[in-house]
């Protein structure tokens, strides 16, 4: 019974990967290299991360700069 379940659960996940690679090549902008970040090692994923890490930061910190300007554009 739980190597049935187990085997559901793979067929599953692999299935949803799948699906994500595919939103990821059909999205015109996506990085079609992070199609298999399944099968890099812990290092490369790393250093991925803090990519992104990096680029929310950077965007939290455009939004708070847009709300200070609309903010005192209302004043």
């Amino acid at each position: 019974m739980v190597f049935l379940i187990q085997n559901t659960q793979n067929r599953d996940t692999e299935a949803l990967q799948i699906k994500l690679d595919e939103l990821i090549r059909a999205v015109g902008r996506a990085q079609n290299e992070l199609i298999d970040l399944e099968e890099m090692d812990d290092e490369q994923l790393d250093s991925i991360h803090e990519d992104y890490l990096k680029l929310a930061k950077k965007a939290r910190a455009e939004l708070q700069r847009i709300k200070k300007e609309k903010k005192e554009q209302e004043k």
